[in-house]
């Protein structure tokens, strides 16, 4: 069994089966290359407070790098045994270094270790997570750019509405994109890791030490957030940034659904408007027909693990006396999980885009549905004068009859026309019913 941080007061053995529901190593090695720089940190710090010497400190760093660069080259091979990932990397420090290794801890909590390494993760994950959305918005404007002239029913209850433009259409994801991407910049500006906590009331070691050891040591990211801790208790028991990033995410996924959604009913044969690459779709173990879009509809289901994700970490923290509380190490799994399933979201769906073809042809049929036009007939009764309520009326009276005769607007005479407005006649439908004209006469937003 691995050796623990703890145990002095014990004179019992943890029971093998508590041994295995309290651990977390399986999950919280994800924080290895973490707790190593919060080490190196914390060596500063212990230098600076004269609780090591020089030498110590020295001893304590070289030790700290050669577990550092096992790490980042895969060379780490975490103990399973170990009951987390702090245990494990103070273990493998004992057995390098041998006794300087146990002056690491003083003045020092897993409590604070376990925030830190969490919230240098978050900053390392966002600014990933961020990279990622913009090279998915490159490839929505490549899209967009690329159909440019494409002319399509817009949809409001899935019934046909306007015609509007398709790179209006797939743009605004782009601003759903640009939105998720400001949360999470929001959230990481509140992602400063400060240290000095203990276990929830502070040190005898000056704020100022810490501060300072956090600047001169993690070089990897520039992070402009940090400060020494304001309140120890509130450092150790918070975890909104973990909610508040789930969050994002949760509402990032509900985009990237509403995408795969609107694709995978364009992509079946009644809709026909775009066609996926046969590259990220699957078929049929019987039916040797089908190509199926399973990676859309997996970033549709996986949406749901989002938002559980969320909701399991809400409910786990609603009751918590301050200020840590074992529940807390729950809320890892689902941070990983999130964070896991957007970026491979992310990159597959950057890709799938840029591969998506146009069907002009079938969204061309579907323009021809004269009730696509209806609003921007009511809208030219409207410019002249007759109240819009009533024009409302005329139209969609006219709409109701053509469908019950089975006969296009178009096809009417001035005659029939007239017995709804005497302004309406062959050459003004004609010219209304033009989709071109429609989305050109939407003038509302900046092209």
């Amino acid at each position: 069994m691995a050796k623990k941080l703890w145990g002095g007061r014990f004179s019992k053995k943890t029971d093998p089966d508590v041994e295995k529901f309290t651990k977390s190593i399986d999950v919280d090695y994800k924080l290895a290359r973490h707790d190593v720089m919060a080490s190196l940190i914390h060596t500063r710090i212990l230098l600076k407070a004269r609780l090591i010497s020089p030498a110590e400190a020295s001893i304590l760093r070289k030790g700290l790098e050669e577990i550092s660069d096992e790490i980042e080259s895969g060379r780490y091979k975490i103990d399973k045994d170990a009951e987390d990932v702090h245990t494990d990397i103070q273990n493998k420090l004992e057995n390098k270094i041998g006794g300087a290794a146990l002056k690491l801890h003083t003045a020092r909590s897993r409590n604070e270790q376990v925030v830190f390494d969490t919230k240098r993760y978050c900053v390392f994950e966002i600014s990933n997570i961020n990279k990622l959305i913009g090279e998915f918005i490159k490839g929505i404007e490549y899209l967009s750019k690329k159909n440019s002239d494409i002319i399509m029913p817009g949809y409001t209850h899935m019934q046909h509405a306007q015609p509007v433009r398709f790179k209006q259409y797939i743009l605004s994801y782009k601003y759903m994109l640009k939105r998720d991407e400001q949360r999470l910049s929001d959230a990481f500006k509140r992602l400063n890791y400060p240290l000095g906590s203990g276990a929830l009331a502070g040190t005898s070691i000056i704020a100022e030490f810490y501060e300072q050891a956090v600047k001169e040591v993690d070089k990897e990211i520039k992070h402009p957030f940090f400060r020494a801790v304001e309140n120890t208790i509130d450092n150790i028991s918070d975890r909104d940034f973990v909610v508040e990033i789930l969050g994002a995410l949760a509402i990032l996924g509900m985009h990237l659904s509403r995408l795969a959604e609107d694709f995978i009913i364009w992509s079946t044969r009644e809709f026909g408007f775009i066609e996926i690459d046969d590259a990220f779709c699957t078929g049929s173990s019987l039916m040797p027909q089908k190509k199926n879009p399973d990676m859309l509809e997996l970033v549709r289901g996986y949406t749901g693990r989002l938002y559980g994700n969320l909701i399991s970490v809400l409910v786990t923290m609603k009751g918590l006396p301050l200020t840590y509380n074992r529940d807390m190490q729950l809320d890892k799994e689902p941070l990983f999980s999130s964070i896991d399933i957007i970026k491979d979201e992310l990159k597959i769906s950057a890709k799938l885009i840029r591969s998506v073809k146009i069907n002009k042809d079938n969204i061309d049929k579907q323009l021809e549905d004269e009730s696509l036009y209806a609003t921007d007939l009511a809208y030219y009764l409207a410019e002249r004068k007759v109240p819009f309520r009533k024009a409302h009326e005329i139209v969609g009276k006219l709409i109701k009859d053509s469908l019950t005769m089975n006969r296009s607007i178009k096809e009417m005479t001035n005659k029939e026309l007239n017995k709804y407005s005497f302004l309406l006649n062959r050459e003004i439908i004609k010219n209304i019913f033009n989709k071109d004209k429609s989305v050109d006469s939407k003038r509302s937003f900046k092209r």
